[in-house]
């Protein structure tokens, strides 16, 4: 009974009825339906009646979820042009292939994954066959990101097109040897197929999205059409529980990316078992992404299923397909008609009913096999309507079995993702269903054969003018011949030479000022692509807004609220910037997608992304390895970054690691820069070297990882040392020595050499004064500017060396013959400086900013870690004391006078 004192709904609309009598008709009329033909007809009703005002364009809210059925009605299927049975021949090929490579190479134990492309096969091949362009199609091209586990598939069908050799199948996931292919789709292993690395699960989807707003991007700024070019990405419904892989969602809506395709293969399975036993996932999906503001397009039954929907006249069937929790539709696919009749058909008399009409054979064929994602009409169907749709993103809820034609050991079972092999009379009955004629007699010593038609066969010879009428094979990764960017001019390098007078310069703003002047380079300006999550006022970038634009698909519709200042905040449908809010990992997929442009769409851009530097490498280390994987170029800037710099922001924002994570990564340089004329020289070589000619046997395919500092302090002119660009480049020079830094302590006075990086310099510096004036010692100073280039200097050194070739380190070169210990200082872990410790011949000892940060003067945090002037005095008079050049109390007397 409805509760007299419950708020009414038209007591929560704001606008006055207009025609109260009107309105009670409409609730009468529901009411009557509802007790003439029940509840769920007056449901159906209404579903209909919102669907007609949503289609109409009627201002009401969106139904969240529709019914478990295909949302293209059979009769509304297009055609799908083509020789369907040879579309059918070509499938059975790659599915056999597939599964063939997986067990033969389970001998070896290296593992693989069969059951997701037996599920996912068409849903690739149609888009293959119909959809996907290739390079030499207008514009780049369309973008494949592929669903990682299912890259045996991908594979097979490169074999059957020749690209690929059995050798080469027969080395899966065994790369060593240099014919092999990669487990999951690593452009960095393989570079002429993978574009897109995406089996870090939901990166893929994130990577997708960006990828398509990038390519609006330069349309939009006039760089390049890529109206043309479409993003398909591939996913698993269990990989959608990675936050990831919806976090841009909204975005994607909100700028009306109909240029982008998501794929979503229901198989109800993840790794170890239903991705929602209880519930439903693809209502689920439906529900998240039509609410932002997707289009949904659900396919999950096939033909088998039109007789049952045609006899449900009471929309019985729909019902109860709604309340079937997926764990239980898995059980289906294992049990017999019997327990179908029973447990689906049985509690309902209209279902029962209707069971009586269906035979066995009926109940199986629809329960154990049909499903929309395996029929290529179905899917046909789903892609051309995603394709056709405008002014929103689609995605494509494609019902499958997990380990489908793979037999009753595998489809839909608990354990199919771990289960790497079938055996020889599995594949026998594989072979049966899937018609191919591949005789027993080919089994030798139980090993599966590879099949193929024959190079010149009908189906080979379908499936190349399919592709070339597409555009070329895909996937297909294609590094286009560009000239190397021009340098830019001289001067915003050299600019920096000179210093900073008495002016305080933080290294951030020195970067900021650095990167103004090269994006007005008339050659290479444009190609600049400044990326920032919502903190350019931190990093005072402001002053870009008015000369660049912020990038807005729609351009400003509103006039900004500081419109008479002269730094206002403008957007622009061509704006440079990219400021995407609070989002680190949106700010990472924006900065892969332009660090790989000049493969995807053979243009060059020079991204740089600048952040809270503790915000970047501990946040999304993951995806740098993602942007290593994919061969991107560019420059990363943690700004605001050294552990003790940041005042007052306390233990979580204090960075002092992101460089230990940062030396993990084989294609990251780098750099801590301590002055303004390091930063210019550092990007100065990144730019020629990753844009620009590069040197015989350098790799290009490298990103710059620059750490600079909100600390205003004077920057020195770049000293007249010899040798000292090379120094800045490799990682260490003298800065100077006790003589030049005009300090005169006597001549056999104790000597030791202080290594500094970053904002640290500054303190050895203050101590190199204090050594002497107080101490009688003398102090060098050397400005380290990349521990972990020094490092892999000294390995490849070692490597060397192991193939009987001789190589000194750099590191050992440039401190060949200097006197005394070495002191090493960072504001960071000392594991950072301690990286090249084992190759400096000298006494090693070093100080670092161990331990969690904490909110306190930038004074007062550098005693606390021990990294002050005064406690790097200390610590390089124990050292001396150590060797016997100091006395040892003067240890104890520089702690009593410096209060440590």
């Amino acid at each position: 009974m409805t509760d007299p004192n419950a708020i009414q709904p038209s007591e929560l609309d704001q606008l006055p009825d207009r025609d109260p009598e009107e309105t009670a008709e409409w609730q009468a009329s529901l009411d009557a339906v509802a007790t003439a033909a029940g509840p769920h007809r007056a449901a159906y009703l209404m579903r209909r009646t919102l669907e007609r005002a949503e289609g109409a364009g009627i201002a009401l809210p969106k139904l969240l979820e529709t019914d478990y059925v295909n949302s293209i009605p059979t009769a509304a299927e297009p055609e799908v042009p083509g020789d369907e049975a040879m579309e059918q021949r070509i499938t059975a090929w790659n599915r056999w292939n597939a599964a063939a490579m997986v067990t033969r190479g389970s001998k070896y134990g290296v593992g693989g994954h069969i059951a997701t492309f037996a599920s996912a096969a068409w849903l690739y091949e149609t888009g293959f066959n119909h959809f996907f362009k290739g390079k030499e199609a207008d514009g780049s091209g369309d973008q494949l990101y592929i669903q990682g586990h299912a890259s045996p598939g991908i594979y097979a069908r490169a074999f059957l097109d020749g690209r690929l050799t059995e050798e080469q199948l027969d080395n899966f996931r065994r790369e060593s040897g240099g014919n092999g292919l990669p487990s999951y789709p690593h452009p960095r292993r393989l570079p002429w197929l993978w574009e897109f690395p995406t089996v870090s699960m939901g990166l893929g989807p994130l990577s997708a999205i960006y990828q398509a707003r990038f390519n609006r991007y330069l349309t939009n700024r006039g760089i390049k059409d890529t109206s043309a070019s479409h993003v398909w990405a591939f996913l698993g419904d269990g990989e959608m529980d990675e936050p990831e892989s919806t976090a841009a969602l909204a975005l994607a809506a909100r700028e009306e990316l109909d240029n982008l395709t998501f794929v979503i293969n229901c198989n109800l399975q993840r790794l170890d078992g239903p991705v929602r036993a209880n519930f439903k996932i693809v209502q689920e999906l439906e529900a998240q992404f039509r609410g932002a503001g997707w289009n949904v397009i659900k396919t999950l039954w096939g033909t088998a299923w039109d007789e049952l929907f045609q006899l449900d006249t009471t929309g019985a069937l729909v019902r109860r397909l709604r309340q079937v929790p997926d764990a239980q539709i898995q059980t289906y696919q294992t049990r017999d008609a019997a327990y179908i009749r029973q447990d689906f058909f049985g509690g309902d008399p209209a279902l029962a009913e209707m069971a009586k009409l269906l035979s066995d054979d009926k109940i199986l064929e629809c329960f154990h096999l049909s499903r929309g994602g395996h029929e290529a009409r179905k899917v046909y169907a789903a892609y051309k309507a995603a394709v056709e749709h405008k002014g929103a993103p689609t995605v494509i809820l494609a019902q499958t079995v997990k380990g489908h034609t793979l037999g009753e050991g595998f489809a839909s079972k608990n354990a199919n993702h771990q289960m790497k092999k079938l055996t020889v009379d599995e594949f026998k009955n594989m072979r049966d269903l899937l018609g191919l004629p591949i005789k027993d007699s080919d089994f030798v010593d139980g090993v599966v054969p590879y099949g193929h038609p024959g190079a010149e066969s009908p189906e080979v010879r379908y499936l190349q003018e399919r592709r070339a009428a597409l555009g070329g094979p895909a996937p297909a990764r294609r590094v286009h011949p560009v000239a190397p960017l021009p340098a830019p001019a001289e001067k915003a390098f050299a600019s920096f030479d000179k210093g900073s007078g008495s002016q305080n310069v933080a290294t951030t703003m020195a970067f900021v000022r650095l990167v103004k002047d090269l994006v007005r380079d008339k050659e290479t300006g444009k190609r600049w692509v400044p990326i920032v999550p919502d903190e350019a006022r931190t990093f005072g970038m402001e002053s870009l807004f008015p000369s660049l634009g912020i990038y807005s698909p729609k351009g400003q519709t509103y006039e900004p609220v500081d419109r008479d200042q002269l730094m206002y905040y403008k957007e622009a449908r061509n704006g440079q910037i990219l400021n995407e809010g609070i989002t680190e990992a949106g700010s990472m997929a924006d900065f892969i997608a332009a660090s790989t442009s000049y493969a995807t769409h053979g243009e060059t851009m020079i991204p740089f992304y600048i952040f809270y530097s503790m915000f970047g490498w501990q946040r999304t280390a993951d995806q740098m390895w993602q942007l290593g994987d994919q061969l991107g170029r560019g420059f990363l800037v943690g700004a605001t970054a050294g552990r003790t710099t940041l005042t007052g922001e306390g233990l979580q924002h204090a960075d002092g690691h992101s460089p230990v994570i940062a030396a993990t990564n084989p294609a990251a340089l780098t750099y801590d820069p301590a002055f303004a004329y390091e930063v210019a020289a550092i990007v100065k070589e990144g730019l020629r070297r990753m844009y620009g000619e590069a040197a015989p046997g350098e790799d290009q395919n490298v990103f710059y990882y620059l750490t600079v500092y909100n600390e205003p302090l004077p920057q020195p002119a770049k000293p007249s040392v010899e040798g000292i660009d090379e120094g800045i480049v490799k990682g260490l020079y003298r800065f100077n020595t006790a003589a030049s830094a005009g300090i005169t302590p006597p001549a056999d006075a104790p000597r030791i050499q202080l290594l500094g990086s970053g904002t640290a310099i500054h303190w050895a510096l203050k101590a190199q004064q204090l050594l002497a004036e107080e101490w009688g010692v003398a102090a060098d100073v050397w400005s380290a500017t990349s521990w972990s280039e020094l490092r892999r200097d000294a390995l490849e050194a070692d490597e060397a060396g192991l193939r009987g070739e001789e190589r000194v380190p750099f590191v050992r070169q440039a401190l060949q013959g200097a006197e005394g210990p070495v002191l090493a200082v960072s504001d960071y872990m000392r594991q950072v400086p301690d990286q090249i410790a084992q190759w400096v011949e000298q006494d090693w000892s070093s100080l670092g900013a161990d331990g969690f940060g904490l909110s306190d003067t930038r004074e007062a945090a550098r005693r606390h870690f021990g990294v002050d002037a005064e406690s790097i005095v200390v610590a390089a008079l124990a050292q001396l004391a150590k060797r016997g050049e100091v006395k040892a109390t003067a240890v104890k007397e520089a702690r009593a006078k410096y209060g440590l």
